[in-house]
């Protein structure tokens, strides 16, 4: 059998060849380089440095005219427990949290823990200022700001 008049057919001329041989070589060089790239990824681990930022349900409300703050942890996300910042550490009771913290600042709390603080809860003087939600992953210390509010209440 002479298959060499189906030659032509089957490998086609210079004209009809799909990619000349210059693409085919850079395409092979790219493919080489994105796979030693990926493996290189997986050995290396350098997705592993990349950390999570914490989250958490947070419901904080400012009653102007009662001069309350009402604070609610509805949920923790990823994180560990929830803390505050700004101007809460001129709150104090001794009773947030089941870590019983001097302030509010110092507090740890956890879904379903509720504060609301008023004058009665000041130290010295008023609080005018920011009051900031801050979520708490205890193995690597990441803290994020899941919330904040305004408050201005007197010392009476």
């Amino acid at each position: 059998m002479d298959l060499s008049k189906y030659q032509s057919k089957l490998v086609g001329t210079e004209d009809e060849r799909a990619v000349s041989p210059v693409i085919g070589v850079i395409l092979m060089v790219a493919i080489t380089v994105i796979l030693a790239a990926v493996i290189a990824a997986f050995v290396l681990d350098l997705g592993g440095s990349v950390g999570q930022e914490a989250q958490a349900g947070v419901s904080m409300d400012f009653d102007e005219d009662e001069e309350e703050l009402a604070i609610e942890v509805t949920s923790l996300g990823n994180s560990d427990y929830v803390t505050f910042g700004g101007v809460a550490g001129n709150f104090s009771d001794d009773t947030y949290g089941p870590d019983d913290a001097e302030d509010l600042s110092e507090a740890e709390l956890t879904v379903g823990d509720t504060e609301t603080l008023n004058s009665d809860d000041i130290d010295d003087g008023d609080v005018n200022g920011t009051v900031t939600a801050i979520a708490v992953i205890s193995e690597d210390d990441t803290q994020t700001q899941v919330g904040s509010i305004e408050v201005n209440i007197a010392d009476e």
